[in-house]
């Protein structure tokens, strides 16, 4: 049924399309009745054409929901994006949020505000240069805390294999109300040690990454169990943050 339906809504919109095609190239000979006739059909087909086509262009300018592309580094063995700006959440957003909020199953808000007015929540892309299907707006109005923090949980495969000759990298898109400082800090946890490494986010640069060389960790390479990251966020009082997209990856450096 679904194959005949198919041909015969194919055989209709062709006999449709001759129609119209053969009426454009013969439109100088119609008489004036059938003229006034044939505009009014066509200006009502008009219209319902118009808002297909705005329709369909807005949503194939869209990123594709649940995309993974984005540009890696030579040499990448492992790479990923959060599902947070991949896939809609079943609970897009939170208002007043408290510490250890979740926002989905890998970002987690931290802080220490006696009275939050913090509110997180999921929003969709619809800019043509951006890669991610989704992305992250933290808005903060008075902030009585001493920190803010988003805690992403770092999938198994970011350290199966792991060893101090490779290289963590995150890119990142951020827009920024005003101006403040932004650190990320890579936690992995070996035995019962936790390596830390840290890195400002250069806000000024064109390109926004950070990466971390691993050699100059301690790392104990046989007992690496997970790692996370942690976004901190200096001074965001009455400040609007959005991450636009959010990807890592990794590689072996290069010996020479």
């Amino acid at each position: 049924m679904a194959v005949r339906g198919s041909v015969l809504d194919w055989v209709v919109k062709r006999r449709a399309w001759k129609r119209w095609r053969h009426l454009s190239r013969n439109v100088n000979s119609l008489d004036l009745k059938s003229l006034q006739q044939e505009r009014s059909v066509a200006r009502k087909l008009r219209y319902h054409l118009n808002e297909i086509i705005a329709a369909a262009d807005n949503r194939l300018a869209l990123p594709v929901i649940g995309s993974n592309a984005f540009e890696k580094p030579h040499g990448t063995d492992w790479s990923w994006r959060p599902n947070l700006w991949r896939r809609p959440l079943d609970v897009p957003g939170s208002s007043s949020a408290l510490s250890n909020t979740a926002l989905g199953e890998e970002v987690v808000l931290f802080h220490d505000c006696e009275r939050s007015e913090l509110t997180l929540r999921q929003i969709r892309n619809l800019r043509e240069a951006d890669l991610a299907p989704f992305g992250l707006r933290m808005d903060v109005f008075n902030f009585d805390g001493s920190f803010l923090s988003l805690v992403l949980d770092l999938p198994q495969g970011a350290v199966q294999d792991i060893n101090r000759s490779h290289l963590v990298r995150l890119d990142t898109i951020v827009e920024l109300e005003k101006p403040l400082e932004i650190f990320i800090r890579l936690n992995v946890k070996h035995g019962p040690n936790t390596e830390q490494l840290v890195r400002e986010l250069p806000l000024h640069e064109e390109q926004l990454m950070v990466e971390f060389d691993l050699a100059y960790s301690k790392i104990n390479e046989k007992r690496v169990e997970r790692a996370w990251i942690d976004l901190i966020f200096e001074n965001p009082q009455m400040s609007q943050v959005t991450i636009r997209d959010l990807t890592m990856s990794r590689r072996l450096r290069t010996e020479f």
